[in-house]
């Protein structure tokens, strides 16, 4: 587990949450009020905020939004010696990314995705990137920042963004979106017009045009270059190269086709099991 564990009161902002994240470079906070544990307050919670179709008023500024209206009370917690298979077993079957650790009713630590790759029943793994990828979802570089949370929540997962010849450009976590510094872009409600080459068609070649682009788009907030694998790599290859990278997940490719993404949370189910 990591320890000690930062934490916040239900009434601080969500950009306060927001802006611990990013200094300490974690991805999830703890709720506390009088040394109790209330919630947790994730990324990914900050991230499916960043709708821009929503009201004007549900679209409030971080800073205005207090962490109790976005957090998830009641998180499950382990105690400080169970088992790493047990919370790997937890993590795939509740779909959750972390777990406080409480000892005698006292926050002690919290064990997250990035803590279990660092298990030793990690480096125990002994098979290929085929045998543990999935299927990849797939949005275009000018998809809308709403799109692009659609297809996330729907997926429950990260996407990659592609170019029009089926060439990855990029990848978006929901790190992407809930760090994601130009704010007030988010929050616009015009859009933009860029001239981009449509592809070709059976009636002639390509030509030029206008398409009128939302204001933030999957361009915007993507990663890039992906970095990418083969099926017949062995996974420990492919979980160093993630540790190399700083990243969790890769592109897997087959023949200059995108074939599918093996992720951290793949990987983790295979300890589950």
């Amino acid at each position: 587990m990591t320890a000690p564990v930062f934490v916040v009161a239900p009434d601080a902002t969500v950009a306060h949450a927001r802006n611990l994240m990013v200094r300490h470079k974690i991805s999830r906070i703890l709720v506390m009020e009088n040394e109790m544990l209330r919630g947790i307050i994730t990324k990914k919670d900050i991230a499916y905020r960043m709708r821009q179709c929503e009201p004007v008023w549900r679209r409030r500024p971080l800073d205005r939004i207090p962490v109790g209206a976005l957090m998830t009370e009641n998180p499950v917690t382990v105690a400080p010696d169970t088992g790493i298979k047990e919370i790997a077993r937890t993590f795939a079957e509740k779909g959750i990314s972390s777990v406080p650790v409480v000892e005698e009713g006292k926050v002690a630590g919290i064990v997250t995705k990035t803590d279990l790759m660092k298990s030793v029943l990690i480096r125990q793994l002994d098979c290929l990137v085929r045998d543990v990828m999935e299927d990849v979802a797939v949005v275009n570089r000018y998809h809308s920042l709403d799109h692009v949370i659609t297809v996330m929540r729907e997926r429950n997962d990260k996407v990659l963004v592609m170019e029009d010849d089926g060439e990855p450009v990029g990848v978006i976590t929901e790190t992407n979106l809930a760090f994601y510094a130009n704010e007030p872009k988010v929050s616009g409600a015009a859009g933009k017009e860029v001239t981009i080459k449509r592809p070709k068609s059976a009636d002639g070649p390509g030509r030029l045009g206008l398409l009128a682009v939302a204001l933030v788009t999957a361009g915007d907030v993507m990663t890039s270059p992906v970095i990418t694998t083969t099926p017949e790599t062995p996974l420990p290859d492919a979980i160093a190269l993630m540790k190399k990278h700083h990243i969790n997940s890769l592109a897997v490719m087959e023949h200059d086709t995108v074939a599918g993404i093996i992720k951290r949370d793949d990987i983790i189910k295979e300890v589950a099991k």
